[in-house]
């Protein structure tokens, strides 16, 4: 009898992803890593009691969800459960996927790291000024093309590197099409913010900014909703000229707090202007 059950469990749990899941993660920890002894197991890995015990859920109840019978669990339980097999952040969101069907609700996290992987992939872009920033439109990264053409980024302090604060202060007598390469960008940052659960972080910034600039104020009590995506950037650069760049947007894959802008110079005269313009900014831009 009690090989059927096995039988019957087992079957469960190939039929039941988030209990294979389960299963699989569980198997793979050390139990001494996490104070319990590891003599006297059949199987390696940490026992069913033992990851319910670390997440402070019934030992019962866990096995049935291993077996597929335990019910949707909650986000709380599916965030103690991920202490509990000390999942990656990857992995967690992998078990919310099994679970219930969604990623978890985001979590913001300021100042995302920059790999040295991150700062060469920007610094083999040439001519394309390329630059990493956070949901709130923080720039923490760029390349000397990116300094050249858009903004000296290292000559200004931390806070002031931010497109929005740069849009409408000292680059806005660049922008022939300005209005709307600032719409766009208001649009964006508000979409960017509540995707990234950063409300709260761009408060003050909002705040701020609306002092300062009607206009500001104006097109983000327009409420308006939008994605930077792709598209076409005209500049007027004081040293280069007229200057027309297509931009695209990426995601960073496993850091959703960065996103990685890059503007093409759209033409073989563009390309070549910027080209002129590093020759003669190699020696005069911050590091």
């Amino acid at each position: 009898m009690a090989t059927t059950d096995n039988a019957i469990s087992d079957n469960s749990i190939r039929d039941n992803p988030l209990g294979s899941f389960l299963k699989d993660r569980r198997a793979r920890l050390d139990p001494k890593t996490f104070g319990f002894s590891a003599s006297r197991r059949r199987t390696p890995g940490l026992r069913r009691e033992e990851v319910a015990q670390r997440a402070n859920v019934s030992a019962t109840w866990y096995t049935w969800l291993e077996q597929g019978r335990g019910g949707a669990p909650s986000a709380d339980v599916l965030d103690r459960l991920a202490r509990a097999l000390a999942l990656n952040p990857v992995e967690r969101e992998h078990l919310y996927m099994l679970a219930q069907q969604r990623p978890p609700a985001v979590r913001y996290r300021a100042a995302p790291e920059v790999t040295p992987r991150l700062q060469r992939l920007l610094d083999m872009l040439e001519v394309s000024p390329a630059q990493l920033r956070t949901p709130t439109w923080d720039v923490v990264a760029w390349n000397r093309a990116a300094a050249a053409v858009l903004t000296d980024f290292g000559a200004l302090p931390q806070e002031e590197r931010n497109v929005l604060r740069l849009i409408f202060s000292k680059a806005r007598p660049r922008l022939p099409n300005w209005e709307s390469d600032a719409r766009r960008v208001v649009a964006a940052l508000r979409a960017d913010a509540a995707r990234a659960g950063a409300a709260e972080e761009i408060r003050a910034l909002v705040a701020d900014m609306s002092a300062r600039s009607p206009d500001f104020a104006r097109m983000w009590q327009e409420n308006d909703v939008g994605s930077h995506g792709e598209g076409t950037k005209i500049l007027n650069h004081p040293i280069a000229g007229r200057l027309t760049l297509e931009y695209s947007s990426f995601a960073v894959d496993g850091q959703p707090d960065l996103t990685l802008i890059v503007y093409n110079p759209a033409t073989a005269e563009d390309v070549e202007r910027v080209r002129a313009l590093l020759k003669v900014t190699a020696s005069t831009q911050t590091p």
